[in-house]
């Protein structure tokens, strides 16, 4: 799998990579497409990390919260926090368009720079596996639109928050600050 992985970073041209996916732990060992580029890209570059992971729409109710997430990870992108949103049409079809509608509306309505991936499946059988992953890690399953996961630098522990968890609520900032300032087990 490793050489597999390599010839990729090769093809695509992603050389920088290699490291972080030698020391990838298995919940970010997974490839999905940049919703901007289509190309494949390593949730393993953000090994050693702290990672936010969303599953966002952009036709719902919970939708302002693209603001505060990519106000979270301007203020803490620096100490090592990255915001990945993964768009999906779960939860009430409340993102129907396809990827270049919705990476429109991400940069003009709310001037997203933080990761994004195409359209994915987040609930129920058809989860991707890295979905499934974190559900079985946190024991709690995406309800609907901005379910949240936070996975520490290690990539050990996976916390999760409700949709109604906003990007600014202190709790979720308090285990922000907790993790970044953890070092990653075996460091």
């Amino acid at each position: 799998m490793r050489k597999i992985f390599g010839v990729m970073l090769l093809l695509f041209g992603c050389a920088g990579l290699t490291a972080a996916a030698d020391n990838c732990k298995s919940v970010l060992a997974h490839t999905f497409p940049g919703l901007v580029s289509g190309q494949p890209r390593s949730l393993c570059e953000y090994s050693g990390k702290v990672v936010l992971v969303v599953n966002t729409a952009s036709q719902c109710g919970y939708t302002p919260q693209y603001a505060g997430l990519e106000a979270l990870y301007k203020r803490y992108q620096k100490r090592g926090l990255v915001v990945v949103g993964f768009p999906s049409n779960d939860f009430g079809a409340q993102e129907p368009g396809g990827n270049k509608e919705v990476a429109e509306f991400c940069q003009l309505n709310y001037g997203v720079s933080f990761p994004m991936f195409e359209k994915t499946v987040v609930s129920g059988a058809g989860a991707n596996a890295f979905y499934s992953s974190l559900i079985q890690r946190s024991g709690s399953a995406p309800r609907w639109n901005f379910h949240k996961y936070l996975i520490d630098r290690g990539g050990d522990r996976v916390l999760a928050f409700e949709s109604s968890v906003t990007p600014e609520n202190a709790r979720l900032g308090r285990e922000i600050e907790r993790m970044l300032a953890a070092q990653p087990s075996g460091k």
